[in-house]
């Protein structure tokens, strides 16, 4: 009885368990059975083992066989075939250029789809809702917004006569970017900022939409700044970026008194210049020139109040073999109209070099603008500025000057004369996140119109001496 019990025993484990558990089964089971009936004397039939021993024989040889075909089936399928699911998990990184994004999308509906796919009653085809919500899912991994919050505060107050020392509140600015594809992108910033008259206004400072074909080409149309110099496409609309409270004042916006043409309404191509360990880049821009009409937005957005167009070129190089160095220069020209002149050539040269390193920074820009009325006494206005600052643990001391030297008889800048003096400033970052500045400017001014200033916008412009109190945070 007993070894018919082994024997069919054995059958059984080794149509159910694999082989090597079988094998150790084989030796563990009769030893343990016989064990316990080593008083009892069976015989053992022949006929049965041998029959025994060609099941197992078999079995051997279809495992082998199934192992063979595997093998052959794996070989069929091309190398770079890979899995459905691989494919569609590809497909979406391709489109979407969000690897990390697409993939915590994608996992969640790849599962749905199989248990969809085995129900068709259950399937998106059939269920149009399912197949909106799906779409609308797909839509968001595809166009991704990204938002990012600057702001800051302030006290100001300065010398000059009608003066007042005033908390201010500065720019709050949205700086939103979305990948539309593999190749476009959108950028904007939407800033909110007081005005003399205490009410707020929101301005999209910068509306970008950007293709990329490579590394050496990128197109780019919309309003976005000026590529004059280094200070103006380096640093933007939030003061965080930068180590002083305000900007160099030959760099100041145009709706705050600045004489530059900060932003442009056009077309920007830039890239790479195959030029080795120099690190040669351009930028080529095209568009609106600014307004010269007090009564109007000096930036062009919507209509060109001439056909001329202003046109901007740079070339910059950022070489390996000195780290945290740029230097390079750009070129604009534009024709403007005024009340008094009706054509008036503009040309802007820049000249800079700068070094930025993670506790370093030393920058150096100098300017030359040329107004040449048609006719009339060519008027060139030098200008520049120089700021050194080094960290020290939390702590950041900084000092700038600058300059800049323009006739009374400036057909363009009237109002400017001569400008010159120190800033020095402090700046301490308590955390990653809030940025505290204490500054102090001493101006020279000659050769100026009477200035009211309560009506100053910015006050290291018309004061001899102010001093600042800065937070700048992020969010």
């Amino acid at each position: 009885m007993f070894p018919y019990l082994i024997l069919l025993l054995r059958r059984v484990l080794l149509t159910r368990i694999p082989k090597i558990l079988v094998g150790i089964l084989f030796l563990l089971v009769p030893t343990s059975l016989f064990c316990q009936q080593s008083d009892v004397s069976t015989p053992t039939d022949p006929r049965t083992m041998q029959l025994l021993l060609e099941r197992i024989s078999q079995l051997e040889a279809s495992q082998r066989q199934m192992s063979e075909r595997l093998a052959q089936l794996e070989k069929a399928q091309p190398a770079g075939d890979p899995k459905p699911e691989a494919r569609n998990e590809k497909l979406a990184v391709d489109q979407t250029g969000h690897t990390t994004e697409a993939a915590a999308l994608l996992s969640p509906q790849s599962s749905s789809s199989k248990a969809i796919s085995s129900d068709p009653k259950e399937s998106a085809v059939a269920d149009p809702e399912r197949q909106d919500e799906m779409s609308e899912h797909m839509d968001v991994s595809k166009t991704l917004l990204n938002i990012r919050g600057f702001g800051d505060f302030g006290l100001y107050g300065g010398t000059q006569k009608g003066q007042t020392t005033s908390f201010s509140i500065g720019q709050i600015n949205l700086f939103i970017t979305s990948n539309l594809s593999e190749r476009f992108k959108f950028l904007t910033e939407l800033v909110f900022e007081v005005q003399q008259d205490n009410t707020f206004q929101a301005v999209p400072e910068r509306v970008l939409l950007e293709w990329s074909l490579n590394d050496h080409f990128k197109l780019a149309a919309g309003r976005y700044h000026t590529g004059i110099g280094y200070y103006n496409t380096a640093y933007h609309h939030a003061t965080w970026f930068q180590t002083a409270t305000e900007r160099p004042y030959v760099f100041e916006y145009e709706d705050e008194g600045g004489i530059l043409p900060i932003h442009i309404v056009g077309l920007e191509a830039s890239g790479q210049i195959p030029s080795g360990k120099l690190g040669l880049n351009y930028v080529a821009q095209v568009g609106n020139g600014r307004s010269r009409d007090p009564l109007v937005e000096p930036v062009q957005n919507y209509v060109d109040d001439n056909s001329r167009k202003a046109v901007n070129f740079a070339l910059f190089a950022r070489p390996d073999s000195i780290p945290g160095l740029q230097a390079g220069f750009s070129a604009y020209h534009d024709v403007l109209s005024t009340i008094t002149s009706p054509r008036i050539d503009e040309t802007i040269m820049d000249a800079y070099a700068v070094m930025i390193r993670s506790k370093f920074e030393w920058l150096n820009e100098a300017l030359m603008i040329r107004h040449a009325p048609s006719g009339q006494h060519v008027f060139d206005t030098p200008a520049f500025y120089s700021q050194i600052s080094e960290r020290f643990g939390k702590y950041r001391p900084y000092l700038r000057y600058q300059y800049i030297n323009a006739s009374s008889q400036e057909p363009v800048l009237p109002q400017v004369g001569l400008r010159t003096g120190p800033s020095v400033g402090i700046r301490f970052d308590p955390t990653a996140s809030v940025a505290l500045k204490l500054q102090y400017d001493h101006t020279l001014l000659r050769r100026q119109p009477g200035i009211d200033g309560q009506t100053c916008p910015q006050l290291q412009m018309c004061a001899p001496n102010a001093v600042g109190v800065q937070v700048d945070f992020k969010f």
